[in-house]
């Protein structure tokens, strides 16, 4: 504490590394907003395959083919499309909602001034890109009668950006900032009709402008190290896995792990699935590239069994007074991991109360991640590593030995409940139940009032994610 403030004077103001903290922890937040819209397409994508509404799925000369639509033929390719729309605009959806969700209090026109600046963005370094190494990503070949060789070379407008979504995060955190700084500007009379909010989508599209044609110089290097560190772990197998397991896992408390998230389901490694090309591990396995899904599919064990089994331990631990309280605290958030993938109020439950039952978290999480990876298990998610996922996409057709990844549950299961009780009574951890009740009479903590009362346990921040 500094002297002022200790003096009864102004607070000490925050440091660089605090002010650094809170805008990563502003970014992780505002990273929920786009990332919501993930189910959607999944959902609409995965209704489109074969084997679901297409050829291959139920009675394919049904309903749809009495109302002479074609079930075969249009009603998967609708689904489908819809899903691809979804997919393929991430980058904009991204700067948009990044937009919207970082500005503190922002309104239309930082959607606005985000759809601005993207589109101008994104036509600026593809025409950038024309005259780099990325020539041939963005040109597309038209036939022409009156050019040579009868065909021509054009922009191809329709194709995601290089950048991928973090072209589209920057645009948002450029809008998102220019709207703080210019939502209120007064300019001259002569003016003033562009003034305040009007004057954000402006001031936006200059700045998108000057941001693409600095990507058009540094993305062909700069893309081209990332696409390699991509693939270098992606290569590196269980390893690669294992330790972004780790990663993602130490994130959560700061809210960070989004943006972990956002590199390697959306941006690396690339895959090429026929004509279409994607990038991320979640694009490519929805593609259907036959070796994506291995940076999802370790969550399932840990989502489904290992952490449900941790509540129960929790429960198990609390003073028998007090576990009819607890047990429908830790059962309703058990349910909610196992069923949707929403994690955050059980590690809530104890990552602040006990940071060495975090670690361990954080450390069986990256070796459920490899040893998925070693018996080539893959399975992906549109929402989180859940139930409702795991039945959406268990027949998919690039999912990899189902059975073993939910062996590896019933195994990690027994490993979390037994690990977890351990600690808890072997280290005396405040778990949810075993805090001491404050003394009636004294006003002081007393552990002989332990099971008088019950208590609501450790509540997540009102801003959680409840996804991987």
């Amino acid at each position: 504490m500094s002297a002022t403030a200790a003096e009864g004077g102004l607070p000490a103001a925050p440091s660089s590394g605090s002010k650094a903290l809170n805008v990563l922890q502003r970014l992780g937040r505002s990273l929920m907003l786009p990332i919501a819209v993930l189910p959607a397409a999944a959902l609409l994508l995965r209704f489109g395959q074969p084997d679901m509404l297409g050829s291959n799925g139920p009675d394919p000369g049904g309903l749809a083919d009495v109302a002479g639509f074609g079930w075969t033929a249009n009603v998967a390719k609708v689904f489908a499309a819809a899903g691809d729309a979804l997919f393929t605009n991430l980058p904009l959806l991204f700067a948009i909602g990044v937009a919207i969700g970082f500005a503190r209090r922002s309104d239309g026109s930082t959607a606005l001034a985000a759809l601005v600046g993207y589109l101008v963005f994104d036509w600026v370094s593809k025409t950038m890109f024309q005259g780099s190494s990325l020539k041939d990503t963005v040109i597309l070949k038209v036939q022409d009668s009156a050019a040579p060789g009868g065909a021509r070379e054009v922009l191809n407008l329709g194709m995601q950006n290089p950048s991928r979504v973090l072209g589209g995060i920057l645009i948002g955190l450029i809008a998102a900032g220019l709207w703080a700084r210019y939502h209120r500007i007064k300019l001259p009379a002569w003016l003033a009709f562009f003034g305040g909010r009007r004057f954000v989508p402006i001031v936006t599209a200059f700045a998108a402008l000057l941001l693409g044609v600095l990507f058009g110089f540094i993305w062909p290097v700069l893309g081209g190290w990332l696409n390699s560190a991509g693939e270098g772990l992606a290569s590196a197998g269980a390893v690669g896995t294992g330790v972004y397991g780790v990663i993602n896992r130490l994130l959560i408390p700061l809210g960070l792990h989004h943006f972990v998230n956002s590199i390697v389901w959306f941006t690396v490694p690339e895959c090429r699935v026929g004509d279409k090309t994607a990038s991320g591990d979640l694009n490519c396995y929805f593609l259907g590239d036959p070796d994506s899904g291995q940076f999802m599919a370790g969550f399932f064990p840990i989502m489904m069994f290992a952490l449900p089994a941790a509540a129960v331990a929790m429960w198990r631990a609390a003073p028998p007074g007090r576990r009819k309280v607890i047990g429908g605290i830790m059962f309703s958030a058990a349910l909610a991991s196992f069923v949707t993938g929403v994690t955050e109020p059980l590690e809530f439950a104890f990552i602040f109360v006990a940071p060495v039952l975090f670690v361990v978290h954080a450390i069986l999480t990256g070796v459920a991640m490899a040893v998925t990876t070693l018996i080539g298990g893959q399975l992906g998610f549109g929402f989180s590593a859940g139930l409702i996922d795991m039945l959406l996409n268990a027949n998919k057709s690039n999912t990899q030995n189902l059975v073993g990844i939910l062996l590896i549950g019933v195994i990690y299961a027994v490993v979390y409940y037994f690990v977890f009780s351990f600690l808890i009574r072997r280290l005396n951890i405040m778990t949810p139940g075993r805090e001491p009740e404050p003394d009636v009479d004294a006003g002081e903590a007393t552990p002989a009032t332990a099971g008088a009362r019950g208590t609501s346990g450790t509540t997540p921040p009102a801003e959680s994610s409840g996804r991987a």
